[in-house]
């Protein structure tokens, strides 16, 4: 299935393009940006090996991943992965590569925009996802969404000498509500 523009008050989804396979390379070869993500401690990919994976999500039928833009500017990346069309879920990733727009938002309306295709167009019931306990900021923004934590796998990452666990957090349909200037509020 092709993968939409989607356009929020100040984000835009849009398909994933060669030229971001750039960003991602610089972003995922940041400790600072990957403290935050499972892959941390892995090899950042080579220029060659992320354009493979860009082609790749292309072709995944079980996936719909998009590029987060401020006013044209590549800041990241977020994605419905493991779509199920028997159990209408899928598991929802989100990174922010560009630290200059960490802590503004647009993590939080790229998510709302997701969710809003994942339940509206996707027909899903349940959007879910995993988070390292120590990103707080990205809990409280899942929140903000309308995330619910529904468990923690207790000590389930070593990072940094230490043990932290994983939190799990789900939506269901009927517990989201979308509501802007575009779409006005709908549950």
């Amino acid at each position: 299935m092709k993968v939409p523009i989607i356009k929020g008050k100040n984000v835009t989804l849009r398909p994933l393009v060669m030229s971001d396979a750039k960003n991602f390379c610089l972003w995922l070869a940041d400790s600072e940006v990957t403290i935050f993500l499972q892959i941390h401690g892995e090899p950042s990919p080579t220029l060659s090996e992320e354009k493979r994976y860009i082609m790749s999500t292309k072709k995944d039928l079980s996936k719909r991943q998009f590029s987060i833009a401020v006013a044209g500017v590549h800041i990241g990346t977020l994605a419905l992965s493991s779509i199920s069309e028997k159990n209408k879920r899928a598991e929802f990733g989100i990174f922010i590569g560009d630290k200059k727009y960490w802590g503004q938002g647009c993590g939080t309306e790229a998510g709302k925009l997701l969710l809003h295709y994942a339940f509206q167009t996707l027909g899903l019931h349940r959007v879910y996802l995993s988070v390292i306990g120590y990103n707080i900021r990205a809990i409280k923004s899942y929140e903000k969404i309308g995330f619910r934590i529904e468990g923690r796998e207790r000590q389930y990452f070593f990072r940094e000498g230490h043990y932290h666990d994983k939190i799990i957090m789900g939506i269901l349909k009927n517990e989201f509500t979308f509501k802007s200037k575009k779409y006005g509020k709908r549950k």
